[in-house]
């Protein structure tokens, strides 16, 4: 950053401390993070100009997007919230995607997040300005087609791993005749009923795709599949048989919802346990223990119970790798779909599609009226738009051979630039969306120390991220997402040597590791420049707070907020070290 030029006279910047500079955000996505973002930046960063662009007609993200037949989360909804916004009226364990679409939309409106988002404005491009110390953003309305120019102080990417499709890869693909579509490319008005229909993937979507298109009336289908999968246990059945419920029954009668909403304590232990159950079951994921064991000898044999009418199925089907390598799915009905008389479950590989169905490297030739693609995302790519940091270098070239970010929020020659639920965000056990509370919580604080402390960038150490990929790098090795399976959680399209979906440990641990900033991780410059006194944002020797407020109010804030109970903290008589609060998640910087 250069040294002070004390030659320089000082001049005192004439605002109280805490009266911030402007600062101008952009976010990219309104799904959950976006979302989370929409709420938080308002609430806690003041004279911001706030925007989030989302290129969809409406919020809600992945979520929107994905509207294929039994489409849900796979971990309990209930655990798939946010933290301050608790829905006791999930109708099932698992909820279905127009319910968590219609749960988003509805957290954005009670929030005001709508206040900030524009619909249907893709970005297609963010260049970082080294001059201007700014990001340049180009837009396009996709109701219109209009583009425009827009900048940002600070940009957040929070589109999300799983927004981009993946298109199979298939000689002779673009050739069919027929109907085709991707599980995030829903063609809602197809009539699937007495039609042969191929489904393309095993993968979380196929397995949630298959048991809907079964029962379709007529329809004969053909399962392409490539990939052994285990197909576990619902998740949260341990949750389940101890609140005394039936886990083959996934869905919440009345009179239960009825019951989450007028008993509020009993709603809270309901979610404290599901917490509870996915927080400590992170020993899954470390190869051969105990629990890794046991559940993996339990998997085996309810799938071969389950697929005993075919056991063919369960030969080819039940993998010899651990289970957690590739993410396993509760998959409610899809092995009792497989063993029906309209599935044909074909292992044999594709050779090639042609305009009337799909031919297999034995020469079979299967004829299919429409293709289902349920071939996931490009989970461990840059993003599908262009976005360019110092000296031109393109994300996508700095995310080759792997992408990688610090604590999967920053990327070194990227300054003023983070990520949400970025490279090795997701997790294998515990919940996602108190992850992505937290990172947006990290995000929120290095825009605050940018605007308060008058810094002009703020850009992760490239010796930071380095030692970060090495510590993934290493940790990962004794863990079960190395073994040798096709996973989006691994690099080079799901079949590299690197683990760059999941985060490095548990969630807790995420949440420890995120809590407080390592500002000495980032580099800076000031807005003052090289030679300028990095202390100027100390401001007049004023504080809002006592200056005089606007119209009624006698005061910009409370001149004696410090002994308010909110504010204050009340240590425990004669043994503070006892604190319940601090034992519960010790103390932070």
């Amino acid at each position: 950053m250069g040294s002070t030029d004390f030659s320089i006279p000082l001049r005192l910047k004439d605002t109280p401390i805490d009266g911030h500079r402007p600062i101008k955000v952009r976010v990219i996505g309104a799904g959950y993070s976006g979302i989370y973002l929409g709420i938080r930046i308002p609430q806690r960063i003041r004279n911001v100009d706030f925007r989030i662009y989302e290129k969809e007609e409406s919020v809600g993200g992945t979520w929107w997007v994905n509207r294929y037949p039994g489409c849900a989360c796979d971990v309990p909804a209930h655990s798939y919230q946010y933290t301050f916004n608790p829905n006791p009226n999930w109708s099932a364990f698992y909820a279905p995607a127009s319910e968590i679409c219609a749960y988003l939309h509805g957290t954005a409106e009670k929030y005001g997040v709508l206040n900030y988002v524009k619909l249907s404005h893709k970005v297609e491009t963010c260049r970082w300005d080294d001059t201007k110390k700014k990001w340049i953003l180009n837009v396009r309305r996709t109701d219109t087609n209009e583009t425009f120019e827009d900048d940002a102080d600070i940009l957040v990417a929070a589109r999300g791993n799983l927004s981009d499709p993946a298109w199979p890869n298939i000689p002779g693909f673009k050739s069919f005749k027929g109907e085709v579509m991707h599980s995030a490319r829903w063609n809602q008005d197809y009539d699937f009923r007495k039609k042969k229909i191929g489904i393309l993937g095993n993968g979380s979507s196929g397995i949630q795709i298959v048991p809907s298109l079964q029962k379709v009336e007529g329809a004969q289908l053909s399962c392409f599949v490539r990939s052994k999968a285990w197909i576990t246990s619902p998740f949260g059945e341990n949750v389940m048989k101890k609140l005394g419920l039936d886990p083959n029954i996934l869905d919440f009668s009345p009179e239960q919802r009825e019951e989450f909403v007028n008993n509020p304590e009993k709603y809270h232990n309901f979610r404290k346990i599901i917490e509870l159950d996915g927080g400590t079951i992170h020993e899954i994921s470390m190869r051969d223990s105990d629990l890794q064991r046991m559940v993996t000898s339990a998997s085996r044999v309810a799938m071969k119970e389950r697929l005993s009418k075919k056991p063919e199925i369960a030969e080819f089907l039940i993998p010899s790798f651990s289970i957690g390598c590739r993410r396993p799915s509760p998959g409610p009905g899809y092995l009792e779909a497989l063993v029906e008389d309209n599935v044909d479950f074909i292992t044999d590989p594709v050779e090639a599609i042609t305009p009337t169905g799909v031919t297999l490297k034995t020469g079979r030739e299967v004829e299919v009226d429409a293709l289902v693609c349920a071939t996931g995302f490009n989970a461990s790519s840059a993003p599908p738009f262009p976005i360019y940091g110092r000296g031109g270098l393109a994300l996508k070239t700095r995310f080759t051979p792997f992408p990688t970010a610090y604590l999967s929020i920053a990327v070194d020659s990227f300054p003023n630039f983070f990520i949400m639920l970025g490279p090795n965000s997701a997790i294998g056990s515990g919940s996602l969306t108190v992850i992505l509370e937290n990172e947006g919580d990290y995000i929120v604080k290095c825009i605050r120390k940018l605007q308060k402390e008058d810094y002009a960038t703020m850009c992760i150490k490239p010796e930071r991220i380095n030692n970060w990929s090495e510590y993934c790098h290493e940790y990962f090795k004794n863990t079960v997402y190395t073994d040798p399976c096709h996973s989006w959680y691994k690099s080079e399209g799901g079949s590299g040597d690197r683990i760059t979906g999941l985060w490095p440990g548990s969630t807790l641990h995420a949440l420890e590791a995120l809590r407080a900033p390592r500002w000495e991780d980032y580099d800076y410059e000031s807005i003052e420049g090289a030679a300028g006194n990095k202390m100027r944002w100390l401001g007049n020797g004023s504080s809002i707070t006592h200056m005089k407020g606007e119209g009624s109010d006698e005061w910009g804030g409370d001149p004696a907020w410090y002994i308010e109970k909110r504010f204050v903290d009340f240590p425990l008589l004669g043994h503070p070290e006892n604190d319940e609060t601090l034992k519960m998640r010790p103390f932070s910087h």
